[in-house]
């Protein structure tokens, strides 16, 4: 038998090696793909996970910092680093932070500005992790909607919001009178229960952040006949809702309501502002969200105030939409199989009931309706509006267009302008109508 030459010994065993090494490099790679689509909790590696709320409050921060606990306990090797900003710089604390590629794995996104997070490619569709959520099947229709954009979803609601009237019941007894039912019989009681020598306002007027969640539901349902509901700014015959004679007579009553029927200083109210005159006895009547029951529920005595639906325009309805916030995942997100284990554990039924139920919002499964929280008290308004479909139309809000994020600031502004009188009405309502109009444009050229 013949011995191999030492050249050629070193020649196998430098194949060998060569071989090895490429085995050994695949596995490693296997491995690292292993441990990157693994489970968290279960690579054994230790993540934090950068968390950030926008719909900030003490009483929420706390609820979802218990909930937090709860999930890091059955997580181990994963810790939640929650940053909750001032409500008031929230949205922009988020902006900059994303824009500066700061580390963010879990953010809470906005029906507001999902629409420019989506085109600035800032947060993930959710479609794929959906998919393989067992308890995705009991997630509401509407949920599902106002988190898509372009066809996919992008965030899973933590709560969501329909408005409706609070008002004073005891002032109302008090003069005889009956709850408004439609947006001129907003101004009329509200100017019968105004006395500003007792400092005693008829309607709790919202004229800062926000302000167009007022202004534009009154000319939504001035419009309700006419409005296109898959893309609610414009009517059916193409035009922006803003161009509409009806939007020149919803907003000569919106400007009347706040002058004779609302305090003065009004004119710079925000959410809290505005939810702190109706509970201190400063204003009879408030259209807010039910976010604001608990806050009401604590400060005032029970059977003082109550709850009705939203009021209706003039053919007899009113235009309604579901507002929501909700847990989005961060595109730029090191930790993506993390990040949508803590999405999923928030957003499971027990876990969304509970915030739902702490802060005052509808839940994001259909299961949570049976709760018998739900079906009593001042909750029972939003059922009894959404079994009368036909009355309380539901509408799609333009959250898909790319300047949706900039009109709550410019409306704000205009209706300040108009307000003082440093504005006239016809021409806000040209300058809205031109913002429309160029929102369609750059929507269309995108296509």
């Amino acid at each position: 038998m013949n011995r191999p030459s030492t050249k050629k010994v070193a020649s196998i065993l430098l194949s060998l090696t060569m071989v090895l090494g490429i085995l050994a490099g695949c596995a490693s790679k296997e491995d690292s793909d292993a441990s990157s689509s693994a489970p968290a909790g279960e690579s054994g590696k230790k993540v934090t996970l950068h968390m950030i709320e926008s719909l900030t409050s003490p009483t929420r921060t706390d609820s979802l910092k218990a909930i937090l606990a709860d999930f890091e306990k059955a997580n181990p090797n994963i810790k939640v680093d929650l940053i909750s900003p001032p409500f008031d710089q929230a949205d922009n604390k988020i902006t900059t932070m994303l824009a500066a590629n700061q580390d963010l794995d879990v953010m809470e996104a906005r029906d507001l500005n999902v629409g420019e997070l989506v085109n600035n490619e800032y947060i993930e569709p959710l479609d794929t992790y959906t998919a393989a959520w067992k308890d995705f099947a009991t997630v509401s229709g509407t949920a599902k909607a106002v988190g898509t954009v372009q066809g996919k979803l992008y965030f899973l609601a933590n709560a969501m919001y329909q408005r409706q009237l609070f008002y004073r019941k005891d002032w109302f007894e008090e003069k005889g009178l009956k709850v408004p039912t439609t947006y001129q019989e907003i101004y009329e009681v509200g100017k019968q229960l105004t006395d500003p020598a007792k400092n005693r306002y008829g309607f709790s007027f919202r004229g800062g952040s926000g302000s167009n969640g007022t202004s534009d539901a009154m000319i939504l349902s001035y419009n309700a006949d006419n409005d296109n509901l898959e893309d609610s700014q414009f009517l059916k015959d193409g035009k922006t809702i803003y161009s509409s004679p009806e939007a020149k007579q919803a907003m000569e009553l919106y400007v009347k309501i706040y002058k004779e029927a609302s305090p003065k200083d009004s004119i710079n109210w925000g959410f809290n502002e505005q939810v702190q005159a109706f509970t201190s006895g400063v204003t009879a009547m408030l259209l807010q969200d039910p976010d604001a029951i608990q806050g009401i529920q604590e400060k005032m005595k029970e059977g003082t105030w109550a709850t009705a639906p939203i009021p209706v325009g003039p053919t007899g309805k009113a235009l309604v939409a579901t507002g929501a916030a909700g847990w989005a995942m961060v595109a730029n997100s090191k930790n993506k199989p993390e990040a949508w284990k803590l999405i999923e554990f928030l957003s499971n039924p027990e876990q969304n009931l509970k915030i739902a139920k702490s802060t005052g919002v509808i839940a994001l499964h259909t299961t949570a309706s049976t709760d018998p929280f739900f079906q009593t008290g001042p909750y029972k308004t939003l059922l009894d509006m959404s079994a009368k479909a036909d009355v309380f139309v539901n509408y799609k809000p333009a959250f898909e267009y790319e300047g949706t994020g900039q009109w709550n600031k410019i409306t704000m502004e205009a209706n300040q302008a108009l307000l003082f009188d440093k504005a006239t009405l016809e021409d806000t309502l040209k300058g809205w109508d031109a913002f429309w109009v160029d929102q369609k444009e750059i929507q269309s050229k995108k296509k």
